[in-house]
């Protein structure tokens, strides 16, 4: 099979995937995230189709696999991390007291890198950092999605070097060194 008749008929099978993945997700959101990555991947592993078999079965097994990796990935991600060491309610007040204070501080440095980035870079960061994926980003501000996450990353390495002293502050105070 051809592979633009392949990925013709991988996108037939849209609405069965979505009914699919919402069984998954319990999130239309969600589960529209599921079929665009299940169908991205489909089409860019169309080479492991093979022709006559079930494709919709092999398009679930994808959307499933890609499930559950996602899943796994998040799990990890969430997971708590536990410590040892026993901190008594003095310096527990102690480190919250001090944290106060600087915390405005920093946020003041924050709010001034921020000022210093370019509106190409700031506008797709600040959107990423309110919660918006990329795609939704990219669609908003009328851009590629590549340039979406370029902006986004250069931002963060731009924000990175002028928040240096307060990172390596949170390393020493972390006993991270």
């Amino acid at each position: 099979m051809k592979n633009l008749t392949l990925n013709a008929e991988i996108c037939k099978h849209q609405n069965c995937l979505e009914a699919f993945a919402l069984k998954f997700t319990k999130n239309i959101e969600d589960a529209n995230d599921l079929v665009q990555d299940t169908i991205i991947r489909a089409i860019r592993y169309h080479e492991m189709y093979k022709e006559g078999t079930n494709l919709r079965g092999w398009l679930y097994t994808i959307m499933r696999n890609t499930f559950i990796n996602q899943y796994r990935k998040d799990a990890r991600r969430g997971a708590v991390v536990e410590t040892s060491a026993d901190l008594s309610s003095y310096q527990l007040s102690n480190s919250a007291t001090s944290n106060l204070g600087e915390g405005k501080f920093v946020m003041e440095d924050i709010n001034r890198a921020l000022a210093k980035l370019e509106p190409e870079h700031s506008l797709p960061f600040l959107k990423y950092f309110e919660g918006y994926k990329y795609n939704e980003i990219a669609e908003e501000l009328n851009i590629p999605l590549g340039t979406v996450k370029t902006r986004i990353h250069i931002a963060r390495q731009l924000l990175k070097a002028q928040l240096k002293e307060h990172s390596k502050r949170f390393r020493v105070a972390a006993g991270q060194n």
